[in-house]
Protein backbone atom coordinates (compact mmCIF):
# COMPACT_ATOMS: atom_id res chain seq x y z
CA UNK A 1 0.00 0.00 0.00
CA UNK A 2 2.77 2.36 1.02
CA UNK A 3 4.08 1.60 -2.53
CA UNK A 4 1.59 2.81 -4.38
CA UNK A 5 0.63 6.02 -2.91
CA UNK A 6 4.12 6.95 -3.01
CA UNK A 7 4.62 6.52 -6.87
CA UNK A 8 1.80 8.82 -7.61
CA UNK A 9 3.50 11.51 -5.53
CA UNK A 10 6.56 11.35 -7.28
CA UNK A 11 4.86 11.48 -10.50
CA UNK A 12 3.00 15.00 -9.53
CA UNK A 13 6.72 15.96 -8.53
CA UNK A 14 8.07 15.61 -12.05
CA UNK A 15 5.24 17.14 -13.49
CA UNK A 16 5.58 19.95 -11.46
CA UNK A 17 9.29 20.03 -12.02
CA UNK A 18 8.57 19.45 -15.75
CA UNK A 19 6.17 22.55 -16.12
CA UNK A 20 8.23 24.77 -14.46
CA UNK A 21 10.95 24.52 -16.71
CA UNK A 22 9.27 24.60 -20.15
CA UNK A 23 6.49 26.82 -19.38
CA UNK A 24 6.03 30.04 -19.34
CA UNK A 25 4.57 33.19 -17.17
CA UNK A 26 0.77 32.63 -17.08
CA UNK A 27 0.16 36.17 -17.36
CA UNK A 28 2.48 36.73 -20.51
CA UNK A 29 5.34 38.25 -18.44
CA UNK A 30 9.14 37.96 -20.20
CA UNK A 31 11.16 34.63 -20.37
CA UNK A 32 14.35 33.74 -20.45
CA UNK A 33 14.15 34.38 -24.43
CA UNK A 34 12.51 37.68 -23.94
CA UNK A 35 13.62 39.01 -27.68
CA UNK A 36 13.99 35.68 -30.00
CA UNK A 37 13.74 38.37 -32.77
CA UNK A 38 16.73 39.90 -32.03
CA UNK A 39 19.04 36.76 -32.41
CA UNK A 40 21.55 37.23 -35.89
CA UNK A 41 20.90 40.85 -36.22
CA UNK A 42 23.80 42.30 -34.76
CA UNK A 43 26.11 44.63 -36.96
CA UNK A 44 28.77 42.84 -38.08
CA UNK A 45 32.31 44.30 -36.95
CA UNK A 46 34.20 46.65 -39.69
CA UNK A 47 36.58 45.67 -41.27
CA UNK A 48 40.64 45.46 -39.65
CA UNK A 49 43.10 47.89 -41.62
CA UNK A 50 45.47 45.74 -43.30
CA UNK A 51 48.34 46.55 -41.26
CA UNK A 52 49.33 44.57 -38.06
CA UNK A 53 52.83 46.11 -37.47
CA UNK A 54 55.00 48.73 -38.40
CA UNK A 55 58.15 48.79 -39.81
CA UNK A 56 61.64 49.79 -38.19
CA UNK A 57 62.38 53.80 -39.15
CA UNK A 58 65.52 53.87 -38.31
CA UNK A 59 66.40 51.19 -41.02
CA UNK A 60 64.23 52.17 -43.54
CA UNK A 61 66.07 54.56 -45.74
CA UNK A 62 68.47 52.46 -47.14
CA UNK A 63 72.75 54.31 -46.95
CA UNK A 64 72.41 55.71 -50.47
CA UNK A 65 69.18 57.62 -49.93
CA UNK A 66 70.62 58.96 -46.78
CA UNK A 67 73.58 60.28 -48.62
CA UNK A 68 71.68 62.32 -51.21
CA UNK A 69 69.53 63.56 -48.28
CA UNK A 70 72.15 64.29 -45.54
CA UNK A 71 74.92 65.40 -48.00
CA UNK A 72 77.45 66.33 -44.95
CA UNK A 73 77.29 62.63 -43.87
CA UNK A 74 80.10 61.75 -46.19
CA UNK A 75 82.29 64.07 -44.75
CA UNK A 76 82.56 62.80 -41.46
CA UNK A 77 86.00 61.97 -41.13
CA UNK A 78 85.57 59.62 -38.13
CA UNK A 79 84.08 56.13 -38.95
CA UNK A 80 82.10 55.73 -36.26
CA UNK A 81 80.81 59.03 -35.60
CA UNK A 82 79.72 58.54 -39.53
CA UNK A 83 78.01 55.21 -38.82
CA UNK A 84 76.12 56.79 -36.12
CA UNK A 85 74.99 59.54 -38.12
CA UNK A 86 73.33 56.71 -40.26
CA UNK A 87 71.59 55.16 -37.38
CA UNK A 88 69.64 58.06 -36.83
CA UNK A 89 67.63 58.64 -33.16
CA UNK A 90 64.47 56.97 -32.63
CA UNK A 91 61.93 59.13 -31.51
CA UNK A 92 60.05 59.22 -27.99
CA UNK A 93 56.93 56.81 -28.08
CA UNK A 94 55.19 54.84 -25.72
CA UNK A 95 53.79 52.58 -28.27
CA UNK A 96 55.63 51.41 -30.80
CA UNK A 97 53.12 48.73 -32.41
CA UNK A 98 50.85 52.25 -33.05
CA UNK A 99 53.53 54.62 -33.59
CA UNK A 100 57.47 54.80 -34.23
CA UNK A 101 59.64 56.99 -36.29
CA UNK A 102 63.37 58.75 -36.75
CA UNK A 103 64.97 61.30 -36.89
CA UNK A 104 69.09 62.63 -38.41
CA UNK A 105 70.79 66.03 -38.50
CA UNK A 106 73.80 66.06 -40.23
CA UNK A 107 75.67 69.52 -40.48
CA UNK A 108 78.19 69.94 -43.62
CA UNK A 109 80.50 73.07 -45.00
CA UNK A 110 77.01 74.32 -47.15
CA UNK A 111 74.43 73.74 -44.65
CA UNK A 112 72.75 71.44 -41.98
CA UNK A 113 70.04 69.06 -43.26
CA UNK A 114 67.54 67.59 -40.91
CA UNK A 115 65.34 64.35 -41.89
CA UNK A 116 62.43 62.73 -39.65
CA UNK A 117 60.36 59.53 -40.71
CA UNK A 118 57.12 58.83 -38.94
CA UNK A 119 54.77 56.01 -39.05
CA UNK A 120 51.42 55.75 -37.22
CA UNK A 121 48.88 52.96 -37.51
CA UNK A 122 45.69 53.85 -37.10
CA UNK A 123 43.12 51.33 -34.79
CA UNK A 124 39.60 52.44 -34.85
CA UNK A 125 37.80 51.13 -31.18
CA UNK A 126 34.47 51.75 -32.94
CA UNK A 127 33.29 48.57 -34.08
CA UNK A 128 31.27 50.68 -36.60
CA UNK A 129 33.73 52.10 -37.81
CA UNK A 130 37.00 50.43 -39.86
CA UNK A 131 40.31 51.07 -39.35
CA UNK A 132 40.94 52.36 -42.85
CA UNK A 133 38.01 54.84 -42.44
CA UNK A 134 39.65 56.32 -38.89
CA UNK A 135 43.05 56.90 -40.89
CA UNK A 136 41.42 58.42 -43.48
CA UNK A 137 40.03 60.94 -41.14
CA UNK A 138 42.91 61.74 -39.83
CA UNK A 139 44.85 62.63 -42.59
CA UNK A 140 42.30 65.09 -43.69
CA UNK A 141 42.95 66.87 -40.67
CA UNK A 142 46.26 66.90 -41.10
CA UNK A 143 45.86 68.10 -45.24
CA UNK A 144 43.70 71.00 -43.70
CA UNK A 145 46.03 71.55 -40.85
CA UNK A 146 49.08 72.23 -44.43
CA UNK A 147 46.61 75.26 -45.04
CA UNK A 148 47.11 73.89 -48.60
CA UNK A 149 46.33 76.76 -51.35
CA UNK A 150 43.44 76.61 -53.58
CA UNK A 151 44.93 74.23 -56.63
CA UNK A 152 44.89 76.22 -60.13
CA UNK A 153 42.60 75.51 -63.21
CA UNK A 154 45.95 74.09 -64.63
CA UNK A 155 45.70 72.43 -61.46
CA UNK A 156 42.31 70.83 -61.58
CA UNK A 157 42.27 69.95 -64.81
CA UNK A 158 45.89 67.64 -64.09
CA UNK A 159 47.53 65.97 -61.75
CA UNK A 160 48.64 68.76 -60.23
CA UNK A 161 52.24 66.76 -58.81
CA UNK A 162 55.61 66.80 -59.99
CA UNK A 163 56.85 63.43 -60.49
CA UNK A 164 59.78 62.37 -57.87
CA UNK A 165 63.42 62.68 -59.61
CA UNK A 166 61.38 65.18 -62.55
CA UNK A 167 62.81 68.26 -63.35
CA UNK A 168 61.59 71.65 -63.99
CA UNK A 169 63.15 75.00 -65.27
CA UNK A 170 61.20 77.16 -63.10
CA UNK A 171 63.12 78.52 -60.15
CA UNK A 172 62.73 77.98 -56.77
CA UNK A 173 60.38 80.42 -54.63
CA UNK A 174 62.54 83.17 -53.16
CA UNK A 175 61.01 85.26 -49.70
CA UNK A 176 58.42 87.77 -50.35
CA UNK A 177 59.76 91.04 -50.15
CA UNK A 178 58.40 92.08 -46.90
CA UNK A 179 59.90 89.10 -45.41
CA UNK A 180 56.92 87.05 -44.54
CA UNK A 181 56.86 83.86 -43.48
CA UNK A 182 52.88 82.70 -43.95
CA UNK A 183 52.77 79.46 -46.03
CA UNK A 184 49.92 81.52 -48.34
CA UNK A 185 53.10 84.05 -48.77
CA UNK A 186 55.19 81.21 -49.79
CA UNK A 187 53.01 79.44 -51.58
CA UNK A 188 52.33 82.35 -53.63
CA UNK A 189 55.75 83.07 -54.47
CA UNK A 190 56.37 79.73 -55.51
CA UNK A 191 56.41 78.52 -59.25
CA UNK A 192 52.85 76.61 -59.92
CA UNK A 193 54.70 72.84 -59.96
CA UNK A 194 56.50 73.62 -56.85
CA UNK A 195 53.53 74.74 -55.03
CA UNK A 196 52.39 72.91 -51.57
CA UNK A 197 49.51 70.65 -53.47
CA UNK A 198 48.05 67.01 -52.90
CA UNK A 199 50.35 64.42 -54.70
CA UNK A 200 48.79 62.03 -56.84
CA UNK A 201 50.15 58.14 -57.65
CA UNK A 202 51.72 58.50 -53.81
CA UNK A 203 49.90 55.15 -51.47
CA UNK A 204 45.84 56.05 -51.05
CA UNK A 205 46.22 59.65 -50.62
CA UNK A 206 49.26 61.97 -50.60
CA UNK A 207 50.42 66.01 -49.84
CA UNK A 208 53.25 67.93 -50.03
CA UNK A 209 54.25 70.92 -48.31
CA UNK A 210 57.26 73.49 -48.93
CA UNK A 211 57.52 76.12 -46.38
CA UNK A 212 60.51 78.77 -46.52
CA UNK A 213 61.06 80.20 -43.13
CA UNK A 214 61.87 84.16 -42.21
CA UNK A 215 64.50 83.69 -39.63
CA UNK A 216 65.55 87.86 -39.48
CA UNK A 217 69.41 88.18 -40.05
CA UNK A 218 70.30 84.91 -40.41
CA UNK A 219 69.90 82.37 -42.78
CA UNK A 220 66.58 80.66 -44.15
CA UNK A 221 65.22 77.12 -43.77
CA UNK A 222 63.31 75.75 -45.99
CA UNK A 223 60.90 72.53 -44.88
CA UNK A 224 59.33 70.29 -47.17
CA UNK A 225 56.64 67.62 -46.18
CA UNK A 226 55.56 64.62 -47.50
CA UNK A 227 52.70 62.85 -46.29
CA UNK A 228 50.64 60.12 -47.34
CA UNK A 229 48.42 56.94 -46.25
CA UNK A 230 48.17 53.61 -46.89
CA UNK A 231 45.20 51.60 -45.45
CA UNK A 232 45.51 52.06 -41.95
CA UNK A 233 49.05 53.62 -41.83
CA UNK A 234 50.26 57.41 -42.03
CA UNK A 235 53.63 58.06 -43.32
CA UNK A 236 54.90 61.88 -42.72
CA UNK A 237 58.46 62.90 -44.33
CA UNK A 238 59.71 66.19 -43.42
CA UNK A 239 62.61 67.43 -44.82
CA UNK A 240 64.76 70.78 -43.72
CA UNK A 241 67.87 72.55 -44.59
CA UNK A 242 69.22 75.29 -43.28
CA UNK A 243 72.56 76.97 -45.56
CA UNK A 244 75.66 78.30 -43.55
CA UNK A 245 75.52 81.17 -45.67
CA UNK A 246 73.06 84.37 -44.84
CA UNK A 247 71.43 85.02 -48.44
CA UNK A 248 71.33 81.20 -49.92
CA UNK A 249 67.90 79.83 -50.52
CA UNK A 250 67.57 76.02 -50.50
CA UNK A 251 66.77 74.72 -53.62
CA UNK A 252 62.38 73.85 -53.71
CA UNK A 253 62.88 71.04 -56.88
CA UNK A 254 65.78 70.18 -55.05
CA UNK A 255 64.83 68.93 -52.24
CA UNK A 256 60.62 68.34 -52.96
CA UNK A 257 62.33 65.82 -55.47
CA UNK A 258 64.21 64.29 -52.76
CA UNK A 259 61.61 64.12 -50.15
CA UNK A 260 59.05 62.31 -52.85
CA UNK A 261 62.12 59.70 -53.81
CA UNK A 262 62.19 58.79 -49.94
CA UNK A 263 58.09 58.67 -50.01
CA UNK A 264 57.61 56.55 -52.97
CA UNK A 265 60.35 54.26 -51.54
CA UNK A 266 58.85 53.83 -48.50
CA UNK A 267 55.08 53.55 -50.03
CA UNK A 268 56.89 50.54 -52.20
CA UNK A 269 58.24 48.80 -48.68
CA UNK A 270 54.82 49.13 -47.20
CA UNK A 271 53.34 46.86 -49.91
CA UNK A 272 55.45 44.53 -49.81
Amino acid sequence: MQRKAYVPGVAALLAALLAGCTGGSGDGGPTDDANPGDAGTASPAAEPGRYRTLPEPCDAPGQSTLDELLPGIRQISDPDQREKAYEGEATLTYDTDRKVGCRWKVDSQDATDHLLIDFERVVSYDNAVSDDTQAEQLFAEKEAAAHLPEPTATESAVSGSTPAGGASDAPSDSPSPSGSSSPSASASAAPTELRPRVLEDLGDEAFLDDELSSSGSTAKQRTVTVAFRTSNVIVTIEYAEQPAAIGVVPDSQEMQDRAQKLASQLADSLSD
